[in-house]
């Protein structure tokens, strides 16, 4: 499999590692333990011995669950400082390498057609472009492997596009959306003296993503919507508890390498 694109990989999130890992901790937020590490876990299911490769890995979140699972972890991220934040925590059999989630072929520690399983862990929406991230995880999967994506969710979670509201009439609360067929280049948190910088996130609609996928020959079998979160809107919790109930966080896809 080639893969070509002339896109130049943005290093913006090594700018604010340490910010990052201060405010997730090596093992992840709240969010990542009591909700994303677990759906992702149950769709890509890792079984003894397997090879699982986890692109955009950060400081290795992900690490614990598959090697609890008897799996072979190794962890892929473009930031360097975020890669020894992870082998400074995880220490053991966890392997962490620096490369390009959309140039894996480039990296001499990578073979094609070598893992079992891959995982993109609320990395997918801060790596562009794309169809070159996606087809990188097909190049590295053995035919029959299978690809797990948790994202926040494409749908109702568009930064600086959606937010909750209240109805004060129904005593309800609700989530706006206002934009979401169109992709966006989103700047999300600053860095540098000056603020010479931001990192970026880049919101697709859901289409994007299936036809992506299918353009290099992974193939969608599961779907999960994880519903979820910590509600601090207003003073009205049993409202604000069904609304986090009912409007899904993250976006689980699993797809699997014809």
């Amino acid at each position: 499999m080639q893969i070509k694109h002339n896109r130049r990989p943005s290093r913006s999130w090594d700018a604010v590692a340490d910010w990052y890992v201060g405010w997730s901790g090596p093992e992840g937020s709240r969010h990542h333990k009591r909700l994303a590490i677990p759906a992702l876990i149950d769709l890509l299911r890792p079984q003894p011995g397997e090879g699982v490769l986890d692109i955009g890995c950060g400081a290795g979140a992900l690490a614990p669950a598959i090697m609890k699972a008897g799996a072979a972890y190794t962890g892929v991220d473009l930031g360097a400082r975020l890669i020894a934040h992870a082998r400074k925590h995880h220490r053991g059999d966890a392997r962490f390498v620096v490369g390009d989630a959309t140039r894996l072929a480039a990296m001499p520690d990578l073979r094609a057609g070598t893992f079992d399983a891959a995982a993109f862990l609320l990395s997918i929406q801060d790596i562009e472009p794309l169809e070159g991230a996606l087809a990188s995880a097909a190049w590295a999967l053995k035919p029959g492997g299978r690809l797990v994506l948790l994202m926040t969710h494409p749908c109702f979670r568009i930064p600086r596009q959606s937010g909750w509201g209240w109805d004060e009439g129904r005593r309800l609360q609700f989530r706006r959306i206002d934009r979401y067929l169109t992709p966006l280049d989103i700047p999300m948190q600053e860095y540098g003296d000056g603020r010479r910088g931001t990192t970026r996130s880049y919101h697709r609609p859901l289409e994007t993503y299936v036809s992506a996928l299918a353009g290099n020959g992974l193939v969608v079998d599961a779907l999960r919507e994880v519903a979820g979160g910590f509600a601090n809107q207003r003073d009205e919790a049993r409202a604000a508890r069904l609304a986090q109930a009912e409007i899904p966080l993250f976006l689980c896809l699993r797809a699997t390498r014809r």
